[in-house]
């Protein structure tokens, strides 16, 4: 949610990365990659590149099974880091800041850590929260009269925000699936479209909740907050 925020943000230039498009099958190709990518970061900034599921890429160094072609990569991701953090220094208008979204920040490496240098623990969402979230994630579909978003918020204590959005996705599609229950192809084929996307129901709502279970455990919170009491910074 920070790096869609500042994604809106006027005049500055957003790279959405993952570890997929740094990594590569080739030896010493992803080296080229990086510095590639944050020299086209410099080139535009200001800017701002952010990697999601950060922890794959930057996770410890020095495993005994960690290959020779990772271990570079991260040093030449290292080594880019402190460029644009001294490029920065120099010339504000050229910043370029480095984002990451993790949910194993334990698993990032201590060099890594130390270059990240604001660690923003994001929690569950409270019932406002999710409230809104359901809002905006429905702003799109039809939801009848019935459905009390703030009920449904409650619900939904101890969802996180994607838990949400999938339990929005479940009761968006619970019309399509009473509509096609034990039906042939061709009889699918007839039914109206009308029927297919009819608004969506309490009881719809109700359904997808009973399916869909929270992802987030209480140890996996007990976790997150030690880890932010030992490494997180404040906002």
């Amino acid at each position: 949610m920070l790096a869609k925020a500042v994604a809106t943000e006027k005049d500055i230039t957003f790279f959405n990365i993952s570890v997929s498009t740094l990594a590569s099958k080739y030896f010493g190709e992803s080296e080229k990659l990086i510095k590639l990518l944050f020299d086209e970061a410099k080139a535009r900034a200001p800017s701002v590149i952010f990697i999601d599921e950060i922890d794959s890429l930057c996770s410890c160094r020095g495993e005994p099974t960690e290959h020779e072609a990772t271990r570079k990569m991260k040093s030449e991701l290292l080594v880019q880091m402190d460029g644009v953090a001294s490029a920065t220094n120099s010339d504000p208008t050229k910043s370029v800041i480095i984002m990451g979204a993790s949910n194993f920040p334990w698993n990032i490496d201590d060099a890594f850590l130390r270059r990240l240098e604001k660690r923003i623990y994001v929690p569950l969402p409270d019932s406002k929260g999710r409230e809104e979230l359901l809002r905006l994630t429905l702003q799109s579909v039809d939801i009848q009269g019935d459905v009390d978003l703030e009920l449904i918020s409650d619900q939904l204590d101890g969802y996180s925000a994607s838990d949400v959005v999938v339990v929005c996705r479940d009761a968006a599609f619970m019309s399509m699936r009473k509509a096609i229950k034990g039906k042939t192809v061709e009889q699918i084929k007839a039914i109206p479209m009308a029927v297919m996307k009819a608004p969506i129901t309490m009881d719809d709502f109700n359904l997808a909740i009973k399916k869909c279970q929270k992802t987030v455990t209480e140890a996996d919170i007990k976790k997150f907050e030690e880890w932010n009491e030992e490494y997180g910074s404040s906002v």
